[in-house]
């Protein structure tokens, strides 16, 4: 059984949870402990404990620990990638590329400890000096999803670190794998006791523990828009930070101008890899009617010779989704448009394989109209819909006809539309000609409206989150 980290041990629970590959249901890849509220609790007074000398570390200190940790993950990127592609259900392909991402965002964030940025002004008062720096928060809470099981808790668990704060991090049940050897990595990376612990369980238990303590200054959360709801009510009373990313009904808009193949590329990428389980996925497809037929069957045809199959498999393009819930969820949808009036295109039935796993054939249902329920909820699957308009202005209000604003993207030759598109989009991030899915680690990462709430991820605008602002005036 893989224990939690608490205070720079290792320690086993009673009770463990077994780690299913989703590929083939018979695979266990092993059974991972499971945190209650007592573990929880010690692993925040660890790094309660250690917060104050951690954060008056040395910058080469932090640097050196986030740059060893960096230099392994890409080193074992082979093994992490079979791992996540095992517990996940990611092709192995798109498994290489998330832990290559996770291994350089922890030697950005290893350069980030080192440049340090401050602000020195003269004050209005004569004889006074003005200095503005940053100083680290407390005890950050991480509380990571299922879908990027080592990228997306390497971008928030390697800024805490780096700009000196501790962290009691509680990943997604279904992909403890990952987590596990992360934490692992950091730890014998020279983590000191305490600034780093895991905590494996419910979010019943472990996340409303988390919620509930004091001790807890920061919360920055990948979720869904309910529970997000949940952190940010339980922290206001604490007056505690949070950060929240909440999923999108991301637009991708192609129009009349469009080139054909990039755009049918920008749809099946965005829409479908990764099983359409990200965040940023292109799950409504916007066209203007004189590109609308061309367009749909020439991604009718590319989405019907997609190959599903399990996630190890060198020639699948699609793996599994993740579970039964998120296979039933997914058929439901499907089933739900069909009722209201939408044509499945292509795909949409389950796949029976040689291995029994959560198997679906990516489906695409048009003629579509906005107020369907596949175009107002997210459905995290490998699901997207089409809906047919006449013109540009009215692609634009539809892009934005929605409580959601993480991505959007637009496909267009003509520079006044992509230009219109970029200032226009209510949304935190704008693809021209570009998937909407796929970001940089480098810069920012968010939207707007239910998407998200709080500062930035990622890049040096992390800092935003993981620090607090200091003004201190001097008269030598």
């Amino acid at each position: 059984m893989k224990p939690n980290l608490i205070n720079g041990k290792w320690e086993a629970t009673g009770h463990g949870v077994e780690n299913i590959n989703p590929s083939d249901i018979m695979d266990v890849i092993d059974v991972y402990a499971q945190a209650g509220r007592a573990e929880t609790e010690a692993a925040i007074a660890a790094a309660a404990e250690a917060f104050p000398a951690w954060s008056l570390s040395t910058p080469q200190q932090r640097h050196d620990i986030l740059h060893r940790a960096g230099d392994e993950i890409l080193t074992r990127c082979e093994e992490l990638a079979t791992l996540l592609a095992r517990e996940e259900g990611k092709i192995l392909a798109e498994a290489r590329g998330e832990v290559t991402r996770a291994g350089h965002i922890m030697l950005f964030f290893a350069g980030e400890a080192l440049r340090q940025r401050g602000e020195l002004r003269e004050s209005v008062r004569p004889g006074v000096q003005v200095d503005v720096t940053r100083e680290p928060v407390g005890v950050i809470g991480v509380i990571t999803p299922w879908n990027f099981p080592i990228a997306i808790p390497a971008w928030k668990i390697a800024p805490a670190l780096c700009h000196g704060n501790t962290v009691v991090f509680k990943p997604a049940e279904l992909v403890p794998g990952c987590a596990w050897a992360l934490v692992d990595i950091l730890h014998r990376a020279g983590m000191p006791p305490g600034v780093l612990n895991l905590v494996m369980g419910k979010g019943a238990v472990v996340g409303q523990t988390m919620l509930e303590d004091a001790r807890v200054d920061a919360i920055t959360f990948t979720g869904s828009q309910v529970t997000g709801a949940r952190v940010a009510a339980a922290s206001l009373p604490l007056m505690r930070k949070v950060q929240l990313e909440m999923g999108g009904k991301n637009p991708l808009v192609v129009l009349d101008d469009a080139d054909l193949d990039v755009a049918v590329d920008c749809a099946l990428d965005g829409a479908f890899y990764s099983t359409g389980q990200r965040c940023t996925a292109s799950s409504r497809l916007i066209v203007t009617r004189g590109i609308h037929d061309r367009f749909v069957a020439a991604l009718a045809e590319r989405v019907s010779q997609l190959r599903v199959g399990p996630a190890l498999a060198e020639n699948t393009q699609i793996g599994p989704v993740v579970d039964s819930i998120q296979l039933s969820q997914d058929i439901d949808y499907i089933a739900t448009a069909r009722r209201q009036g939408g044509v499945l295109r292509a795909g949409g039935d389950t796949v029976r394989l040689q291995t029994e796993g959560y198997f679906l054939q990516p489906a695409l249902i048009t003629e579509t109209h906005p107020d369907m329920q596949i175009n107002r909820e997210e459905v995290f699957g490998p699901v997207a819909s089409v809906i047919a308009v006449e013109d540009y202005e009215a692609a634009l209000a539809m892009a934005n006809d929605t409580p959601f604003g993480l991505s959007g993207g637009i496909c267009t030759t003509s520079l006044k539309y992509a230009s219109d598109f970029k200032r226009k989009a209510q949304v935190g991030m704008v693809m021209v000609n570009l998937p909407t899915a796929g970001v940089d680690y480098h810069v920012p990462f968010g939207g707007r409206k239910a998407s998200s709430f709080g500062p930035r991820e990622q890049g040096s605008h992390a800092a935003e989150f993981f620090t607090v602002v200091k003004t201190a005036y001097t008269r030598p």
